[in-house]
């Protein structure tokens, strides 16, 4: 009988252990699950702040500007063409953090869906490059559109989401225009290798740091975090491509040298649900005949 009761004090010991033990370790994955909440809130508050940021600043040296304007004698009427291209400038800037912003909204959503149409992709990047003409001009940049085919004069038409694409190649060329030097070049290359597209956007500029490489398709984070710093971060357009490539089953890449410049190149299979129509840019389709 005795050797019962200790047999079952000893059952009840080893219960409490491992009661105990368990309790322990739901403490610890507490502790990390609040951890983790904490580090949430933070880079949220992180983001918010970069894209407040984003959109302030421009609004601000608009409403300067518009004030500088109306103060501007009749004597000194040049000096508003030079107002007018700033103005110009920060409202490109704007429409286009706008439209990255709302893609990641609807991202987070889950209601950014694709929408296949044949693309022109000539004709498309065409039109991203001459977008960007204004900010380019004004670093002396120039943008060089190499056409991989084996007839320069041979179109590349691929069934994909040109809204999409539009996006994913603007960001890469607004990246490329800011971190690139003066006077210097940017080359877009485009080739069709069998059912998947490749665009390169290959700039000559600071290059991204090892430290950086693995935070720049981070929506919430951004290398350059100064307030009213000379080059706006990678940030957002990035963390956007990056997700909007995964809807396309599509990949991003990128090779890049301190000082010497950065590529990105983008992979895109082509799409196997039905065209809509012909896209000739982002906003233009024309329907094809039975959808009449």
């Amino acid at each position: 009988m005795k050797h019962k009761e200790q047999s079952d004090i000893q059952i009840q010991i080893e219960k409490n252990e491992q009661l105990s033990l368990e309790i322990s370790k739901l403490e610890q994955n507490l502790v990390e699950v609040n951890k983790k909440l904490e580090e949430s809130e933070s880079l949220k508050s992180h983001f918010i702040s970069n894209i407040c940021n984003e959109i302030v600043n421009p609004f601000t040296s608009i409403l300067a500007l518009a004030e500088s304007i109306l103060d501007v004698d009749k004597e000194n009427w040049k000096k508003v063409f030079t107002m007018v291209a700033l103005i110009h400038s920060e409202v490109f800037h704007l429409d286009f953090q706008l439209k990255n912003i709302f893609a990641a909204a609807k991202l987070e959503a889950g209601e950014l869906a694709p929408e296949i149409s044949t693309v022109d992709v000539n004709n498309l990047i065409g039109n991203v490059i001459e977008s960007f003409k204004y900010a380019s001009r004004h670093k002396g940049l120039k943008i060089e559109f190499q056409c991989d085919n084996k007839n320069a004069n041979t179109k590349i038409f691929f069934n994909t989401d040109p809204e999409k694409l539009n996006l994913i190649l603007s960001n890469l060329l607004s990246n490329a225009v800011k971190f690139s030097r003066s006077d210097g070049k940017i080359i877009i290359r485009a080739v069709r290798v069998f059912d998947k597209l490749i665009i390169e956007v290959q700039d000559f500029g600071q290059g991204i740091s090892k430290e950086n490489e693995n935070i720049i398709f981070d929506r919430f984070k951004r290398i350059d975090t100064g307030i009213n710093s000379v080059n706006r971060g990678h940030g957002l357009g990035l963390s956007v491509n990056k997700a909007v490539l995964d809807i396309l089953d599509g990949a991003i890449s990128f090779t890049s040298k301190m000082n010497e410049g950065s590529t990105f190149i983008v992979h895109i299979p082509e799409s196997k649900e039905e065209s809509r129509g012909i896209s000739t840019d982002a906003n233009e389709l024309f329907f094809k005949e039975e959808n009449f």
